[in-house]
């Protein structure tokens, strides 16, 4: 059996990369328009009775679609980069969490105590 392609020394050359299946991008492709569905309806149809409840259902959706993605339609796993990419990730991903959990806490931290006694019903 021949190889595909080799380098100059008449090594087979495989780029580590896994490549998807039809099978695997259709099933990816059926996951995210579910994924996507769901939250459309859960907004539009008003089943859950509170927003928060409704919002935290999204957004949990939203963290399955991002899987989704990266899984069927980025190909990243474990075994990929000898693990490397799935580090950056993780790495990015807890940046993402330290500095959004941060905006958000500074954020409510001065609307509570800038300005406590303000009520804009007042101003004319």
């Amino acid at each position: 059996m021949t190889p595909a392609h080799t380098d100059d020394h008449g090594h087979a050359e495989d780029d580590g990369h896994a490549h998807g299946s039809l099978r695997s991008y259709l099933i990816g492709f059926g996951l995210s328009v579910v994924l996507t569905a769901i939250p459309f309806w859960l907004v539009m149809s008003g089943v859950l009775d509170s927003k928060q409840v409704t919002a935290l259902a999204i957004m949990a959706l939203a963290v399955v679609q991002i899987f989704v993605h990266m899984v069927f339609f980025l190909h990243m796993n474990v075994r990929s980069e000898n693990g490397w990419t799935m580090m950056a990730l993780i790495f990015t991903l807890v940046l993402v969490v330290i500095t959004l959990t941060g905006s958000l806490w500074v954020m409510y931290h001065l609307n509570t105590n800038m300005m406590p006694g303000h009520d804009m019903n007042q101003i004319p």
